[in-house]
């Protein structure tokens, strides 16, 4: 049976999710440095390939630090997959088929990906998924998987 008291202290759980999600969503970002770039070290922009495909990540200007690690200039990589050219940057990244999350601050990844053409770009977040201000992106690159 749901007393009035539960009933209270679960709204005022769910009011208290919803506010911090709200506030996440709406964080301020994270400032990068000077010339701080994200770059594939590995496969080349038009590489024809079998899967899996194997991405090795750099970067330069910044250091790298898992998610939820709060030091200066750092911030750990997400690959964006077949990303739409309007990707959000003032809030925290979601974790989906497009947005590929490396938060243990992981500098290498292997991603399974169907046959056919699919673009790839990197995408610095903080520790709090966010991408930096101004964002740490690199170039799109396309690769062709075979089968």
């Amino acid at each position: 049976m749901i007393t009035a008291k539960k009933a209270l202290v679960a709204w005022a759980a769910a009011a208290a999710t919803a506010a911090t999600g709200l506030a996440w969503a709406q964080a301020a970002r994270t400032p990068s440095p000077p010339g701080a770039k994200v770059y594939f070290i590995s496969p080349a922009d038009g590489a024809i390939l079998k899967g899996p495909v194997k991405v090795v990540m750099g970067l330069s200007g910044m250091g790298v630090a898992p998610a939820g690690v709060d030091i200066g200039n750092t911030g750990h990589h997400h690959i964006l997959v077949n990303a739409p050219a309007d990707i959000k940057l003032d809030a925290a990244m979601p974790a989906d088929a497009v947005h590929r999350h490396f938060g243990l601050g992981q500098t290498e990844a292997t991603l399974t990906l169907p046959p056919g053409k699919h673009t790839l770009q990197l995408l610095l977040g903080d520790k709090s998924h966010v991408p930096h201000e101004p964002a740490v992106m690199s170039e799109k690159i396309t690769i062709t998987v075979q089968p």
